[in-house]
């Protein structure tokens, strides 16, 4: 008898705490005069520069890196009501992204310079270490590759077949059998932030990072 061909997609995810957040933030002023619009932005950004060198340590943080984009400046003349032109309005801006090692110490610094003038907090990306997404991701493709044997058996086995044996392996999409179903490895970011406002502290909770894995498999049963 002919063998029978079965084929599965194998599917298997972890969760796993999130080790690194990385802040990213914009410092930035407006006002009719362009050279104090300037002043006030460059000085908020070397107050927060400074601070950011004294956290900065590659090896055990709290900061692990941190930069910043070019300053941009620029002036643009709004409309009154009435359809007048008014008199110029400056603008300056620099972004900076900090990324934190340890989250307690992000939670309490973003706290602090969430409530300073000229400072907006745009969003916390949660993320593991690149050691640890490695492992997890490792982990999660072998967990799906027994998913998809799992699957395959009992389809065998309600067709009333015994021997089951493996012909194909492969990302989603990659056995011809039309388009790809899903990414290998699809990472889903935590939400942004988490933040609980009581009195003048801001408390961020990151979400557990998943990595989720999908193997497409073909098996001949007999």
């Amino acid at each position: 008898m002919a063998d029978t061909i079965i084929t599965v997609q194998g599917e298997y995810e972890l969760k796993h705490p999130a080790e690194r957040g990385a802040v990213r933030l914009s410092v930035s002023y407006e006002g009719e005069q362009r050279d104090e619009t300037l002043a006030l932005t460059t000085q908020r950004h070397a107050s927060l520069a400074a601070e950011l060198r004294e956290l900065h340590d590659p090896q055990s943080g709290p900061v692990t890196s941190w930069g910043s984009d070019q300053l941009r400046v620029w002036g643009e003349r709004p409309w009154s009501p009435d359809g007048r032109r008014l008199a110029p309005v400056y603008h300056a801006e620099i972004g900076v992204d900090v990324t934190f090692s340890e989250l307690t110490a992000l939670s309490d610094w973003v706290g602090v310079v969430s409530l300073l003038d000229g400072v907006t907090i745009q969003g916390v990306t949660w993320s593991l270490t690149e050691a640890r997404r490695q492992s997890i991701t490792q982990e999660a493709r072998r967990r799906a590759v027994e998913n998809a044997v799992a699957k395959a058996t009992v389809y065998a086995t309600s067709l009333g077949l015994a021997a089951v044996r493996p012909l194909a392996l492969s990302d989603p999409g990659m056995l011809g059998d039309g388009p790809a179903g899903g990414q290998p490895i699809q990472p889903l970011l935590a939400r942004a932030m988490s933040a609980d406002l009581g009195g003048a502290t801001l408390a961020l909770k990151p979400e557990d990072i998943t990595v989720a894995v999908q193997v497409h498999a073909r098996f001949a049963a007999s």
